[in-house]
């Protein structure tokens, strides 16, 4: 995925990382890992307010969801933080399904929608149908239909990680 990422920004494309994953937890590291700054990270959010503390300006986190970006709120995320339908989307479990769908189906042009599969025990992490984390179960029955490829980890990736 970090060889995609890289292909696609040395081809003028602007890649994104839209996870259901907080936003103060992926900023700090996505550029580092994958190339993505943190203006580009979509993600969960709590609310927040701005505060003078002692004379000093503070941002203070308050005990309350602002945001989920997951399933249904992946859309609305891009909408909100992005402005623009994606060109491509690459999805991993069923959270990613209604950001698939709307990648894909919201109209002309054509767009790319594809699935990884993780499938790789030994070398990653497997999650399928029956895992409570990252499930992929709705999202896989919808990718022959929706003409989406499957990206099989095991079969498909050579390397998972960098040496």
């Amino acid at each position: 995925m970090v060889e995609l990422l890289a292909y696609l920004r040395a081809n003028g494309f602007k890649t994104f990382i839209v996870s259901g994953g907080g936003v103060e937890f992926m900023r700090p590291w996505t550029e580092k890992v994958y190339g993505v700054p943190p203006e580009q990270v979509v993600g969960s959010s709590i609310k927040t307010e701005f505060k003078m503390q002692d004379d000093t300006p503070t941002l203070r986190r308050l005990p309350e969801v602002n945001f989920i970006d997951d399933k249904a709120g992946k859309p609305v995320g891009i909408n909100q933080e992005i402005g623009r339908r994606p060109i491509a989307a690459f999805g991993n479990s069923d959270g990613d399904l209604e950001m698939l769908q709307w990648t894909t189906m919201a109209g002309a042009p054509a767009r790319l929608g594809m699935l990884v599969h993780h499938t790789d025990a030994e070398r990653e992490y497997a999650y399928d149908r029956d895992t409570e984390f990252g499930r992929l179960d709705k999202a896989l029955d919808a990718a022959p239909i929706m003409g989406w490829p499957v990206i099989d980890m095991k079969a498909d990736w050579k390397k998972i990680f960098k040496d």
